[in-house]
């Protein structure tokens, strides 16, 4: 494959010598371009810097928005790579800037809502732990974000697929293809507390729906909708303003991990996409590399540390 490393070093030099960027500053672009190079690898492009094209760039932001990184973290990649390009063209490494045509992913959906860490703390911490209902909410909450799950994958784990000893849960996902998901500590902790202190009280659970997680009221599997008019009530509750919904929780566990550093393929599987490209199948991470991702880059675990 490629060598990127040589181009990398050289603009680690230009942005320290030239450029005067602070540490964490040349940390980031460097993350950035490094985002680039591990794509073209995931995807199978044994291209160096300057062979490649608007159209590999493209699929590129394609992939970010389909891994469900937020617009702004879009831009600041998209800034980091003008920047190495425009490093690339001052010494004549290339004749031409693909990035120079590259306006931004153009997109058939909307580029996903995003919460900052700060206010799905706030969203957590307006939830009611006094009432029973309050226990289990904030327990569905912590799992959203520690697993990026789709609704439908919260409303279906079922209590023989949780493996909290070890960090992991298994996950029934589109096509009711399976995949295990590591899940942090503070999830773990918060559905120890409903398990034990809301659902092995329950005398009403229907028998049908005794294996699934989070139960209603009336002891029955939780829906997709009462879900979503969860997540909105504790966006209310929190002062968010934003489009809120489940789904947000999921986008927001992928461009925070990202941000912090965890690498595309981590993201991938822990969302079960087929592909960074979404067209090639690739074979599974070790469940230990993912999990080390979640305890390294997750901010609820990072906080901790």
């Amino acid at each position: 494959m490629a060598n990127w490393r040589p181009y990398i070093n050289g603009f680690k030099a230009y942005l320290l010598l030239e450029r005067s960027l602070s540490e964490n500053t040349i940390d980031a672009y460097l993350r950035d371009v490094g985002k680039l190079a591990e794509f073209l690898a995931l995807a199978e492009y044994d291209l160096s810097p300057e062979k490649l094209t608007v159209d590999h760039l493209s699929k590129f932001l394609h992939s970010l928005n389909d891994l469900g990184l937020g617009a702004r973290s879009q831009a600041r990649l998209l800034s980091a790579i003008k920047t190495f390009y425009k490093y690339l063209l001052m010494e004549d490494m290339i004749q031409i800037d693909p990035t120079s045509l590259l306006e931004g992913p153009r997109l058939p959906r909307k580029i996903p809502e995003v919460l900052a860490y700060e206010e799905i703390q706030n969203m957590i911490a307006a939830i009611d732990l006094s009432e029973a209902h309050g226990v289990r909410n904030r327990a569905m909450l912590e799992t959203l974000y520690a697993c990026g799950l789709r609704v439908s994958e919260l409303t279906d784990l079922r209590m023989s697929n949780l493996y909290l000893d070890i960090g992991f849960v298994k996950v029934l996902g589109k096509g009711n293809k399976e995949r295990i998901v590591p899940i942090g500590e503070e999830a773990v902790k918060h559905i120890g507390l409903y398990i034990e202190g809301v659902r092995r009280r329950m005398m009403n659970i229907d028998p049908e729906h005794s294996n699934f997680l989070f139960l209603s009221r009336r002891g029955r599997q939780l829906s997709r909708v009462m879900v979503f008019m969860i997540v909105k009530e504790c966006a209310k509750l929190a002062g968010i303003e934003k489009n809120v919904s489940p789904h947000t929780f999921r986008h927001s566990f992928a461009t925070h991990l990202i941000e912090g550093g965890a690498d595309l393929k981590a993201v991938q599987d822990m969302l079960g996409h087929e592909s960074i490209l979404t067209t090639e199948i690739y074979t599974h991470l070790d469940n230990d590399y993912l999990r080390e991702t979640i305890l390294s880059y997750h901010p609820r675990n990072i906080q901790k540390s």
